[in-house]
Parts: structure tokens; C-alpha cells; sequence
């Protein structure tokens, strides 16, 4: 099974390309040319093999979920000419990460068995149990890591003290990152799924603040399944989820957390296609469709024919 890890692309009009984490980012100058490779990425660190589909499940979410909250705020999709492709507005994004978290656990359950009360400048209540559902969600920020280096915590005054956001800038991000939260958590509802936490990326274009990049995805967002989520919280036993965390936690296991020194695991056939079936288990649940596989034969020559027709529109 193939999958799309690395690109090279020649689009009518390219300027520059950024090879993100798992994202590769073509400039146009107005518009931006997203595509979302099977790259997979844990602890900030990009494992060694791609995962067949994932590009697409994420591609296609994340344009579900954009064209389902755009009336709650501007966002920069403008077209999906690929299963794998987003072309967008071009956005000068601010330097931080809006994270919501609706229940304890992941990063933050772990920071909080430490004894850590207190996350990017919101303070927790002691008592709390792992997935416990917070009465309130919050947001705890971090910084826009650069590839190579780590996302940090940061908290609201850090970020109006370095100039990161203006007071009416940052309370606008705040709104809207709770406003979708609501909308993403209502619509995971609907589907039998708890959505427990997410991100969100923002960016100005022309003074207008918008929603950037991926939204709800697997790679950004983390779901539990709502059946037996009670019984199984009253038991202290582990949620039923789809998300990334089990990749990180089978990173765990095997000794692996992105530190110098660690070697990743060994990531046998099985593994990744195990990856994969979880990634297109999350599609169907959240989206309610039945995953198409789009042609994995050659999937630069499609790519690249899908978009340039795109832009020759």
C-alpha cells in the first residue's frame, strides 16, 4: 500500500514551499496550497513511515468541519481540488496554538498526577480524576513550534506581554475557539463521540482574523466514544478513543517520548496498517459516511493534475 511522505510539486504561480510536519504548504502568493501527506508525527518528532490514507482522512474532515463552522467565523479553505488538497487564502498566522480541553487527560492528566495545578496560567481543582469532564472547558495555549523544536505552554498574559496578540485580537480567538468547541462537540454528539480536546490555528488576511489549517482531526482533536463513557469514568477503567494518543502511548510503551537519545520503535506492516484502519474509523464515525479510498497508485500525478486543472480554472 502506498503512501505520500514527501513532495515536490511545481504549481502554476509557486513561490516558496514549506515542508511542515506532516503538512506541505505551497505559496501562490494569495492562496496557499495545503497537502496533507501520510506523514505521521509524535512527541514532535516524525516517525519513520507514512500511513496510507491518512492524508486523506484528515483532507477531507478537516474541509467537512471548515465548511460546517464558517458562519461562526472566517475561515481560509477555498477549495478541495484533491482528496488530499485544501487551496486556501493566504493568512499571516499568529504564533500560538488555541488548545481547548473539555476533560482531564492526555499531556495535561499527566502533568497533573505530578502535582501540577496549573496550565498555562488556569488553575485546576485538586480531586480531579483522569477524563474527569472539566465543569467549564479551557484553553491552554502554546507556541507555534518550529519542526525540530517543541510546542510550549503559554499563558494569556505571556501572550499579550510579548506582543503575540492584542488584548481584542486575543479575546476574539478566545470566542471563536470556544464558539467552534461547542459546534465540534455538538456535531461529535450527533455521532456518538465525546469530543475531549482540540486545536485551533488563527491568521489575519487583510485585518480579518481566520481560521487556519485543520480542524477536529485525529491529528489535532481527541475523541472518546460517548457509549459506556460513564460507566466506564465510575470504574477509573480507559476510555474507548480515537485519536493519536494511542500511537503516542504505544510509543511509550516502547520506551520512545521524543527524547535525545531514543530510538523510535520498529514500525512493522501491522502497525501501520493498524494506524490506518484507526484513522478511517474516525472518519466514518465523525463524518457518518463510508471512507472512500481514493487511487493510491500514483498519487503525485494526481495530485499534481488535480490542482494545476484547479488553478487553470
Amino acid at each position: 500500500m502506498n503512501a505520500l511522505t514527501k513532495t515536490d510539486f511545481h504549481f502554476p504561480g509557486q513561490q516558496s514551499v514549506y515542508h511542515g510536519k506532516v503538512r506541505d504548504v505551497y505559496n501562490l502568493g494569495d492562496r496557499l496550497v495545503m497537502v496533507a501527506t501520510d506523514r505521521i508525527s509524535a512527541f514532535d518528532v516524525i516517525l519513520p513511515e507514512g500511513i496510507p490514507y491518512k492524508g486523506q482522512v484528515l483532507n477531507q474532515i478537516a474541509a467537512q468541519f471548515l465548511d460546517a463552522t464558517k458562519d461562526i467565523c472566517p475561515n481560509w479553505k477555498l477549495a478541495t481540488p484533491d482528496p488530499m488538497v485544501t487551496v486556501g487564502v493566504m493568512c499571516e498566522g499568529f504564533p500560538v496554538e488555541m488548545i481547548v480541553r473539555g476533560y482531564l487527560c492526555g499531556s495535561a492528566w499527566r502533568a497533573y498526577q505530578k502535582g501540577v495545578r496549573e496550565i498555562c496560567g488556569v488553575k485546576i481543582p485538586d480531586g480531579m480524576r483522569e477524563n474527569e469532564r472539566f465543569p467549564e472547558p479551557i484553553i491552554t495555549p502554546t507556541t507555534k513550534a518550529e519542526i525540530g523544536e517543541h510546542d510550549a505552554d503559554i499563558s494569556k498574559e505571556e501572550i499579550l506581554a510579548r506582543g503575540l496578540a492584542t488584548p481584542e485580537e486575543y479575546a476574539l480567538l478566545e470566542k471563536y475557539t470556544l464558539a467552534l468547541f461547542r459546534r465540534g462537540t455538538e456535531i461529535a454528539a450527533r455521532r456518538g463521540l465525546i469530543l475531549v480536546d482540540t486545536k485551533y490555528e488563527f491568521g489575519k488576511h487583510d485585518g480579518t482574523i481566520y481560521l487556519m489549517d485543520e480542524i477536529h482531526t485525529p491529528d489535532s482533536s481527541r475523541y472518546f466514544y460517548l457509549d459506556g463513557y460513564e460507566e466506564r469514568f465510575a470504574k477509573g477503567e480507559p476510555q474507548r478513543q480515537l485519536s493519536k494518543e494511542f500511537v503516542r502511548e504505544w510509543l511509550m510503551d516502547n520506551g520512545f517520548q521524543g527524547r535525545e537519545g531514543q530510538q523510535v520503535p520498529e514500525m512493522t506492516p501491522e502497525i501501520v496498517a493498524s494506524i490506518s484502519d484507526r484513522y478511517i474509523e474516525l472518519y466514518e464515525h465523525i463524518t457518518g459516511e463510508k471512507f472512500v479510498r481514493a487511487d493510491h497508485d500514483d498519487l503525485a500525478v494526481r495530485i499534481e493534475k488535480n490542482v494545476t486543472d484547479y488553478l487553470a480554472r
